[in-house]
């Protein structure tokens, strides 16, 4: 069988191609072997920046064209890689010996090619990876994931606000309970993933230039009177623009992979939850969906529009989440001083965030198609008058009635409750005109407490 969508065995490469696109370039193999190509013409040009007697400075024109063959680097550059590892059997000296390749056919290159040796000079091969893995995370995080998620958010907190104001009966435990607005419950969720953002957005991406076990071993056998700790850091901070790890084994420890998977995990999580509600809301007619023409819902029930966004919403972010607390709890963990167990999962970081990526962006199809339907939470609110037993019996113990609670409780505990049997009760009672008039006014509908102010700030400085 040929290799397309339609064979492929992941539906990220196949159904949900497009849908990925942007995440594609940076979290796959081209993407790895790129940054790798990356890492190893920046560590060359420091290198030629020490002022060693072996390797003068680079000129400038070289310089520019190592980078350049970076910015311009393709899928055929990727793929002669590729073939070069067909032979070596070793990913990255492959990238290795094709950068030497690329030196000595470009006349404009003569410098750098003279001094070929000093490509992944003093190098183990984590060296390049994990600096690389660490580039492929930034990259995917700033201008994939985060905007995506960001879109999300942007979308429910206006939402929030537009809807700050429209009642809805709130459902505690499945059961009718005291009202809220449908603003309200939208910022409840925003306010979480604005914090959770946050602390995908904080986490430091760490990176370590240091040898096969950390030691600079042969860095220090080569040219001992280098201080090479100094010198990885300035590579890892100010050429790729990493954190720098000083303390590691032959690999980055990972767990700063760990905090960032988790830190999506728990967004995703929040997003499970409010996947499931909005279903629930559209169940009970609170949501409408509009339509598309030509779209189907059931193959045997013409009327139904279903909520398959967000229920593809939630399988996706499920997924991800499965992926991504492998990924956090396996990466930190390798035997002695390297195991090769990481290498493999790693490959997987794009399957685990292109699934979150998938989710969000049906998330926000979804959002996009849902409509207020404010007759039926009226209609809701109207028929369930017990709830102002709260605010009845509260306003009764402020002014010291007998047993508020026992009484509320005896007229509305599994009864059926209706405006005129609450107001009737209401009269009844030993109160304060001002306040029976209060509490008489009152309908589930305006008994939201702070619910649309609390909605209408959101983002406003607390």
């Amino acid at each position: 069988m040929s290799s397309s969508a339609l064979t492929a065995l992941s539906p990220l490469d196949g159904r949900y191609a497009a849908t990925l696109a942007a995440l594609r370039p940076l979290l796959s193999e081209f993407g790895l072997i790129h940054r790798r190509v990356q890492v190893e013409i920046e560590w060359f040009i420091a290198l030629s920046d020490l002022g060693l007697p072996e390797f003068a400075a680079l000129p400038a024109p070289e310089r520019a064209r190592l980078r350049e063959i970076v910015a311009a680097f393709t899928e055929a550059d990727a793929q002669a890689i590729k073939d070069i590892e067909k032979t070596t059997n070793h990913d990255v000296k492959a990238v290795e010996y094709w950068i030497k390749q690329r030196l000595a056919g470009e006349p404009a290159l003569a410098q750098a090619a003279r001094h070929g040796e000093f490509v992944h000079f003093a190098c183990t091969s984590e060296d390049i990876n994990n600096t690389s893995h660490g580039l492929m995370l930034k990259a995917a995080r700033d201008t994939v994931l985060l905007p995506a998620l960001d879109g999300v958010i942007a979308t429910l907190a206006g939402m929030a606000r537009s809807l700050a104001a429209v009642p809805m009966l709130s459902r505690t435990h499945g059961q009718t309970a005291s009202p809220t607005t449908v603003g309200k419950e939208i910022a409840n969720v925003v306010a979480r993933l604005q914090a959770a953002r946050e602390r995908i957005a904080a986490v430091k991406l760490l990176g370590k230039m240091n040898g096969a076990v950390g030691n600079y071993n042969a860095h220090l056998a080569a040219y001992p009177e280098i201080d090479w700790e100094a010198f990885s850091r300035g590579v890892v901070e100010q050429q790729l623009g990493l954190s720098f790890n000083a303390y590691t084994i032959q690999i980055e420890p990972h767990d700063y992979m760990a905090e960032l998977f988790d830190a999506v995990t728990r967004s995703n999580t929040i997003l499970i939850d409010f996947a499931r509600d909005v279903w629930g809301y559209v169940s009970l007619g609170y949501f409408k969906q509009r339509l598309k023409a030509g779209e189907i819902g059931s193959s045997t029930m013409p009327h139904k529009v279903n909520p398959i966004d967000f229920e593809n919403a939630e399988g996706n972010l499920g997924l991800a989440n499965a992926l991504l607390a492998h990924l956090s709890q396996k990466l930190p963990i390798s035997r002695w001083q390297r195991d090769l167990t990481d290498s493999t999962v790693l490959r997987n970081m794009g399957v685990a965030l292109g699934y979150a990526l998938l989710a969000w962006s049906s998330l926000a199809k979804g959002l996009a198609k849902l409509e207020i339907n404010e007759a039926a939470l009226a209609a809701d609110l109207d028929a369930a008058w017990e709830v102002l037993a709260e605010p009845i019996q509260t306003v009764m113990r402020r002014h010291g009635l007998p047993n508020p609670y026992e009484r509320l409780k005896e007229l509305t505990r599994g009864k059926a409750i209706t405006r005129e049997s609450i107001q009737a009760f209401i009269q009844t009672l030993e109160l304060p005109e001002a306040e029976k008039q209060r509490l008489l006014a009152m309908t589930p509908a305006n008994y939201i407490g702070k619910a649309s102010e609390l909605a209408s700030k959101l983002g406003a400085a607390q």
